[in-house]
C-alpha cells in the first residue's frame, strides 16, 4: 500500500530548451507524487527562482557556464538539495568526480526516461542512483569481485532472491512489474561484467546469501533451492 506523502519538489536546469521542455511535461505526466516547481536554463536562474530551495535539482552537467560542478554541489547541500546530475558524458573517472562532490544521483542523456523517475525519488530518500550505462562502465572499471548496487537494487534483489515473485516484489516496493524487471536485469548485467552469473533465482539468491544481502537460512521458508532452477531472470 503506497504512503500518502508530501510530494517532491523538482527543479530541472538545462540549456538544452528543447530536451528541458521534453523532460518538463514528460515528468509532471508520469509522477504524481513530483511536482515540477522550476525549469530554468541557468544557473543564476536556479538560485533566484522564487521556489528555490526545492527538493531535488535535476542538473546538467555540461552547462556553459565554467563553473564547477563541485561548487555548485556545494552550494545545493548547503542549502538542502539533493542533486541528481544529467550529463552526455559516462566516463568513470567524471562520475566518481561527480559522487565524491556530493551528487546522490548521475544518468546519461541516453537512459530511459523511467529511470529518470527512479533518480528523483532515491535522491529525495537520500539513496543513491546511477545510471544504467554508467553503473556497468563503472563496474568493468573496477573489476571488483562483486559489483556496486544501488540501494533499490539491493531490496530487489533481496526480496527475488528470497522467493518473492517480480509482481510482489514490485508491490513491496511501489513500483512497476517492469521497472521490477528492469531493476532485476540491471543486476543480472553488473554480475555478469564481473564474471558472476545470476541468470536464475538460484543463482541470484546464493549470491545474494554470500553478498550479505539474505541470512542463510531464514528466506526458504518451506521451500527447497530446487524450487528456483528452472526461474530464470527476466531480461
Amino acid at each position: 500500500m503506497s504512503i500518502n506523502r508530501d510530494p517532491i519538489r523538482l527543479a530541472i536546469v538545462d540549456d538544452h530548451r528543447m530536451l528541458l521542455g521534453a523532460l518538463t511535461e514528460w515528468i509532471r505526466g508520469a509522477a504524481d507524487d513530483i511536482s515540477m516547481v522550476a525549469a530554468v536554463t541557468t544557473w543564476p536562474e536556479l538560485l533566484t527562482h522564487p521556489e528555490f530551495p526545492v527538493d531535488v535539482v535535476l542538473l546538467d552537467l555540461d552547462l556553459k557556464d565554467n563553473l564547477p560542478v563541485s561548487v555548485k554541489l556545494r552550494a545545493l547541500k548547503s542549502a538542502g538539495v539533493k542533486t541528481v546530475l544529467m550529463s552526455t558524458y559516462s566516463e568513470p573517472v567524471v562520475v566518481r568526480e561527480a559522487i565524491a562532490a556530493g551528487a546522490l544521483g548521475y544518468l546519461v542523456k541516453s537512459e530511459e526516461a523511467d529511470m529518470i523517475v527512479e533518480a528523483i525519488r532515491a535522491a529525495s530518500a537520500g539513496d543513491s542512483f546511477i545510471s544504467t550505462e554508467l553503473d556497468l562502465a563503472l563496474a568493468a572499471d573496477d573489476l571488483e569481485s562483486a559489483p556496486r548496487l544501488s540501494a533499490q537494487e539491493r531490496r530487489v534483489m533481496a526480496l527475488y532472491g528470497g522467493g518473492e515473485p517480480v509482481k510482489q516484489v514490485a508491490k513491496a516496493l511501489d513500483i512497476s512489474e517492469e521497472t521490477a524487471k528492469s531493476y532485476l536485469k540491471r543486476i543480472r548485467e553488473k554480475y555478469r561484467l564481473v564474471g558472476i552469473d545470476v541468470g536464475t533465482k538460484v543463482a541470484l539468491r546464493k549470491r545474494a546469501i554470500q553478498d550479505g544481502l539474505l541470512p542463510r537460512d531464514e528466506y526458504l521458508g518451506n521451500q527447497s533451492a530446487d524450487d528456483f532452477e528452472d526461474d530464470v531472470l527476466p531480461s
